[in-house]
Formats: structure tokens, sequence, C-alpha cells
């Protein structure tokens, strides 16, 4: 993926915090489509097994609160990418309005920041479940069933 169409969607994201409220941000389908091709390649290319070393921030069950990941980089909790190394654990999409900026947000950050970034797999990033809790939904009603299934290919 193009490091200034990276940067631009990065900002896109970040630029969406007004305030204290996070607006939903429109994003382009091809755009997420190239996160999640350019996204499935860098995991395919590490290991299974990852050694990581300290510091690194651990972050669990994000949930779509796309404003309270925005939070999580900008407080004392560890700053944005790369000033802190990040470990999320998986459970970023359903149960809230914005899995999509959420899971994208974190997408690019994985793509700028291969070394420094990792995301692990939870289970809310299974068909089976998130077909159910609400991030097929969105998909649906945001865009369309195709790019569900090239979130799910990502995932898998």
């Amino acid at each position: 993926m193009d490091e200034t169409l990276l940067d631009d969607v990065i900002n896109r994201r970040l630029d969406a915090k007004n305030g204290r409220a996070v607006k939903q941000v429109q994003l382009p389908e091809a755009e997420i489509r190239q996160l999640c091709v350019a996204s499935k390649q860098i995991f395919l290319s590490q290991p299974n097994l990852l050694e990581l070393e300290a510091p690194i921030k651990i972050c669990g069950d994000v949930h779509s609160q796309f404003s309270d990941l925005l939070r999580l980089f900008e407080y004392d909790y560890g700053g944005y990418p790369p000033e802190a190394n990040y470990l999320f654990l998986g459970d970023y999409v359903d149960r809230g309005k914005q899995s999509i900026e959420t899971i994208c947000l974190l997408l690019a950050y994985k793509i700028k920041y291969k070394e420094n970034f990792f995301l692990l797999r939870g289970n809310h990033e299974c068909a089976s479940i998130n077909r159910i809790y609400g991030f097929y939904d969105e998909c649906k009603r945001r865009f369309n069933i195709r790019l569900w299934k090239t979130f799910t290919d990502c995932f898998n």
C-alpha cells in the first residue's frame, strides 16, 4: 500500500475526533479493501507465535469503541504509534457502531508499523461470531456483504 495513501487513511481516522464526540468516518470501499489485502500479507509473513520484547502496551477487547481506542493512544497510556509498541489481544469488532473505523485504524497501524504493532485474532474476528454480534450488519448497512467477506478473509 502506498505510504502517502496509508498516512492519509490514518490521518482521516484520527481527524474523526471532534472534542469528546467521535463522528462516523465514511471510508472509500477501495481503501478498506487495500487495508485488508496489505495487512493480510503481513499477517501471513509473520510467525504465528510472537516473541515480543518489553516495553509493550497490551490492550484487549476494543469492541468497536473507536473513541476509546483514540483515547488509548492520546492520553497517558502510551501515545500514538510509533511512540510505543502495542499488542492488541483481539475482539476489535462487534457490540458497537464503529467497528469499521476501529478495525481500519488498527490495520493501517499494523501496515505502517509492522514490527511494533501487533494484532491477535479474538473470537469476534471469526465469521460465526461477528455474523451475530453486529459487524456483519454494520458492513451490510454501510457497504455490502462482499466487504464483510473481505474482512473475514483478512481475519482468517
